[in-house]
């Protein structure tokens, strides 16, 4: 059972920056970042492969950077450019085998932490 926590969700200006981070109990060969608004379905925002490789989500490229350090089993999300349409709870999530990218089906990811708030206000 792989166990994932994040952390560093909270509130911020438009234009402002945040960064999440999550940590996994073990290793895993995929790890991603979702997030889900309101009365909004859950959303790809960014896939990390073990070997590093990257998938953004069109609507967050050029603002939001994800990245992982597999020694740590931790992911990261930096937010840059943040805009109030970012205002969703962030989940991170983890599976094996193989690494969908940002825009694949949330259900491929059996392992979820519990979220993380993120607010920006206008």
């Amino acid at each position: 059972q792989v166990q994932l926590v994040e952390s560093g969700g909270g509130s911020v200006q438009a234009g402002g920056s945040l960064r999440l981070s999550c940590q996994a109990s073990v290793d895993t060969f995929c790890m991603g970042w979702f997030r889900q608004a309101p009365g909004k379905e859950r959303e790809g925002v960014a896939t990390v492969g073990r070997s590093g490789s990257t998938s953004v989500a069109d609507s967050v490229k050029g603002r939001f950077t994800a990245s992982r350090v597999n020694a740590e089993n931790t992911l990261y999300l930096q937010m840059n450019s943040l805009k109030p349409e970012d205002t969703a709870m962030y989940y991170c999530a983890a599976k094996n085998l193989w690494c969908p990218g940002a825009s694949g089906r949330w259900s491929d990811f059996p392992y979820w932490g519990q979220g993380t708030q993120v607010t920006v206000s206008s």
